[in-house]
């Protein structure tokens, strides 16, 4: 059965992460996605190696925001290829982008331009900074717009401990989320309408959306966040805690009086539901590091096997704290459609699922990741071109 989006043309013009993975996602859900690559191709490409530090033959995560899509190698440097460019661009419903606005407007292809040409388009920009303000051309990267300058990283950070690092994509995805989200809802604009328009999505306002429940106690209260460690949470029983044998699990007891007796119950300390110290969520805050010792000496006595039979039983919400090698074995996981498969040369390819599923369109990968500018003749002469002309455009450098 056909995906969401089939019949919707996406042009990509993306690099790295954010925009790709907007694409990846709207062809998963059905479109079809051609990516413009540069002559040496998008830069995540190669970085992979460079991070292992010998050669490799593969490149997941360059295949988790790739898939499904067609590559066509252009150099825009050339007023040839920017021509194929419009053409392209001409005949899709979607543009996504994540260039630096200057880049696009020396390629004439900013939302401006672009709209005067094509009125119908859905413009998709994604920026560090947003697209028209003062840092509109600042290098970000989701470790600096979305980790950084957003205040995730800092709201993470416990008095006197280091900074944590990133892991790889994580504002990027997320960005790439709400952008291929924000493509949908114009789309449906656009058959109210008849008009298209831009969406722009920028790591900065996801971080700091992300972060939306300590930022409104500073924008409302003028509250003072401060981070705070296990022994310090605000709640010391929706925190982690180590079982025998060196799992951690999370519990899960956010409404903390209502779950407080559970609890007590399911470890056999029905006396703390007594002990002055921890009578109410008042107190439980007030007195989190005794609290949290207390439950660190039960919690070490069983292993997290143990503990979840018991916590089930008694109504105790909790989760493992899983790395993500357990996650990929999780049944869990796999239950609820984290994981797909792609055709590869020596069979099927194990990837990532995009996150949301559809009862009647369903979504799923469109193919394998292309390699560097394979369907740039083919592309070029769906659009009209003729051998003679693709040679002329390879000699000339539009191709390569």
């Amino acid at each position: 059965m056909a995906g969401a989006l089939e019949g919707v043309k996406v042009v990509e013009l993306g690099l790295w992460v954010a925009a790709p993975s907007a694409a990846a996602m709207l062809s998963d859900w059905g479109a079809q996605v051609i990516k413009i690559e540069p002559p040496q191709g998008d830069p995540f490409r190669g970085l992979f190696a460079s991070l292992m530090g010998s050669p490799v033959t593969v490149n997941p995560p360059f295949e988790t925001d790739n898939r499904g899509k067609r590559s066509v190698a252009l150099n825009l440097e050339s007023e040839e290829a920017r021509e194929i460019a419009f053409r392209l661009i001409e005949g899709a419903d979607v543009f996504v982008t994540n260039m630096r606005p200057r880049a696009l407007d020396q390629f004439g292809l900013s939302y401006k331009e672009l709209s005067r040409r094509y009125p119908r388009l859905v413009y998709c920009q994604v920026t560090g900074y947003g697209p028209d303000g003062p840092d509109r051309d600042r290098a970000a990267y989701d470790v600096g717009a979305f980790w950084s300058r957003a205040g995730v990283a800092a709201a993470l950070t416990p008095a006197g401990a280091e900074i944590p690092q990133q892991r790889g994509g994580m504002g990027d995805h997320m960005a790439g989320t709400a952008a291929a989200g924000a493509v949908c809802a114009a789309l449906l604009a656009r058959e109210k309408t008849g008009k298209g328009q831009r969406v722009a999505v920028s790591l900065l306002r996801m971080g700091v959306y992300m972060m939306s429940w300590d930022v409104s106690l500073a924008l409302r209260l003028k509250a003072p966040i401060v981070p705070y460690d296990r022994q310090h949470a605000i709640n010391p029983i929706i925190t982690c805690y180590k079982s025998g044998g060196g799992r951690w699990f999370w519990l899960l007891l956010l409404q903390a009086d209502r779950h407080w007796g559970d609890l007590c119950r399911a470890i056999e300390r029905e006396e703390l539901m007594t002990d002055s110290r921890f009578e109410n969520i008042e107190q439980r805050r007030a007195n989190g590091p005794a609290l949290v010792a207390e439950l660190d000496a039960v919690f070490v006595t069983k292993s997290m096997a143990q503990w979840g039979e018991i916590f089930d039983r008694h109504d105790v919400w909790w989760a493992p704290v899983n790395s993500i090698n357990e996650v990929v074995e999780d049944p869990m996981a796999q239950a609820a459609g984290a994981f797909a498969e792609i055709s590869g040369p020596d069979g099927p390819i194990p990837v990532v699922a995009t996150p949301a599923d559809f009862t009647d369109t369903p979504q799923a990968p469109r193919g394998a990741v292309p390699e560097l500018g394979q369907h740039t003749e083919e592309v070029l002469l769906e659009l009209g071109y003729n051998w003679d002309q693709i040679v002329a455009l390879k000699e000339r450098g539009a191709i390569p």
